[in-house]
């Protein structure tokens, strides 16, 4: 149930999933208050201004950085090679300053200039549940570091976090649902029965699952910052990570420059309508692009009508078929019914030259092809074992599901897809069993706060796609309404995290972090539509 990252055009939230797809408990105590701000503890060993950050120990308070091997990743990434690593050491709970402690480590990729600028970036990753360390390759190859230091820390819970929260049954239930009616009841059961195992698991080992969530995570991000000795940085967040960049925002303002959203996911709305939503505009921008080309439009006229159809066909008669997947012979059984190609459809949208082909192929009776791709994405070796779904469910039945009734979501679901059947409007896209799963995992509501509007005059740059159908364009004037120093950009016939995939996005991203208040965004107008996939006649 994460934003999932689909396969990407020209490269990856279950995250809203894709990825990807991702705040948490009340107001913080933050074990401070025995002392003046002024007067936090720190270690003798803080950095001398000309030392390379990270290169020294330092504690502020209850947090403290200590200089060390960088964090484990599932392979290794070049991009890490040269990097200044140590670990983050902050309470579980800063409720409970007394109670445990967890490490979550952290890489500080150079900047490639002789002459990096005092202000470094600091990544964000989506989610819920992505580790930032293991997105380095995204952030280096868009040319985040070249004249800033990089910083990326494991979010609580992690992959490289001490302790992590994975729970990989959940992924292994994901691979053999693939082969179950989506929208059965029977197959609800089973997914909420691999939740509670997940749930009982972490809390047997100890975990308190109410610590993990985005108030408790921006709190680590600024005891990061302090740590490190650094005065402000800016920060690129995507996917869920603008969820815990706004979150960051408003309750930690005074070290942040600036901020770069990607892909947005705003707590203020956050839940199962805004993803209906989302799914409702991503799918309207590709089926648009289609109509506005002659070829394609010729070849599949009215998308949305045809993809409409499919889902009620499906919904009433799943189709079974059966696929091998790249380096395995082994046939996998795959089932689509109308909520499978509701969620297919929303990470199809970063293979957007190929779904005009795939849905007339399935309406013809060849379901091959979107069948291999929505197996595909589940059953990957990159789909097993990397998600914290303990931070997943920490986050999302902590702040949404308390703030949204079972009626809204429906509605949500009404709302966007009139013609669907009530049970593919009943789960929404990417957040399959959300209200069930968080019936059992039974943690207590974020505070109202949570859902408050993020306001203020950072310089923010507000980027979506138009082909996104995970976290819709219409957020970036969203949140916009309340940050008086916004500059909100869509980028044409993009999907969910724009800078993954499109260079112009990523000039206009380095132009943002030079010129916070007037990047350059002139890229955007020589932009061309993808060409679409042009297939035989039935």
């Amino acid at each position: 149930m994460t934003l999932q990252h689909a396969p990407r055009r020209r490269r990856t939230v279950r995250r809203l999933q894709a990825t990807s797809a991702g705040i948490a408990t009340g107001l913080l105590v933050t074990g401070l208050l025995a002392a003046p701000a002024q007067a936090q503890s720190r270690t003798e060993a803080s950095p001398s201004p000309e030392a390379p950050i990270g290169t020294a120990a330092r504690t502020v308070g209850d947090a403290s950085y200590e200089p060390g091997p960088c964090p484990k990743t599932p392979e290794p990434i070049e991009a890490l090679e040269g990097a200044r690593c140590g670990t983050l050491t902050v309470p579980e709970n800063r409720a409970k300053p007394t109670g445990k402690t967890i490490k979550l480590g952290v890489a500080i990729v150079p900047a490639r200039s002789a002459t990096p600028k005092p202000d470094p970036i600091v990544w964000l990753a989506g989610g819920p549940g992505d580790d930032a360390v293991g997105e380095a390759k995204m952030a280096v190859d868009g040319g985040l570091n070249r004249d800033r230091d990089l910083i990326l820390m494991s979010q609580r819970g992690t992959y490289s976090a001490e302790p992590n929260v994975l729970c990989p049954n959940i992924d292994k239930f994901n691979a053999q649902a693939v082969s179950l009616v989506y929208d059965a009841p029977s197959t609800e059961r089973l997914h909420v029965a691999a939740t509670k195992a997940c749930r009982d698991q972490l809390a047997a080992r100890g975990i308190d699952l109410g610590a993990y969530n985005d108030t408790e995570s921006a709190a680590d991000y600024d005891d990061l910052r302090t740590a490190l000795g650094i005065k402000q940085w800016n920060v690129y967040a995507i996917s869920y990570g603008t969820h815990l960049a706004l979150v960051s925002m408003r309750l930690h303002p005074d070290g942040l420059r600036s901020v770069a959203l990607d892909g947005i996911l705003p707590p203020s709305k956050g839940g199962s309508a805004m993803t209906w939503s989302s799914a409702r505009q991503g799918i309207d921008g590709l089926f648009k692009a289609c109509a506005d080309q002659p070829a394609c439009n010729e070849r599949y006229p009215n998308l949305s009508a045809t993809f409409d159809k499919l889902v009620r066909d499906l919904e009433a008669k799943p189709v079974t078929t059966t696929v091998t997947l790249p380096g395995s012979d082994k046939p996998v059984k795959v089932v689509l019914d109308g909520g499978a190609l509701v969620n297919w459809m929303t990470s199809a949208t970063h293979v957007a030259p190929q779904v005009p082909i795939a849905l007339d192929e399935l309406a013809h009776g060849k379901p091959q092809r979107i069948a291999k791709q929505y197996a595909g994405g589940k059953l990957s070796p990159q789909a097993m074992g990397r998600t914290a779904h303990g931070l997943v469910y920490g986050v999302f039945c902590s702040e949404w599901t308390p703030y949204e009734s079972q009626e809204q979501a429906l509605r949500g679901g009404q709302g966007a897809f009139p013609s669907f059947p009530r049970s593919v409007q009943a789960q929404a896209p990417q957040l399959t069993s959300l209200r069930p799963d968080c019936d059992v995992w039974n943690v207590p509501a974020a505070a109202p706060s949570i859902r408050d509007a993020t306001r203020g005059d950072i310089p923010t740059l507000a980027l979506s796609g138009s082909f996104d159908s995970q976290t819709g364009a219409d957020n970036g004037p969203y949140v916009a309404r309340t940050l008086s120093k916004a500059k909100v950009v869509t980028i044409p016939y993009e999907p969910h995290v724009v800078f993954a995939t499109s260079k112009c996005a990523q000039e206009i991203t380095a132009s943002f972090f030079d010129h916070p208040a007037a990047p350059n965004t002139g890229c955007v107008n020589s932009l061309e539509p993808p060409e679409f996939e042009i297939g035989p006649k039935s």
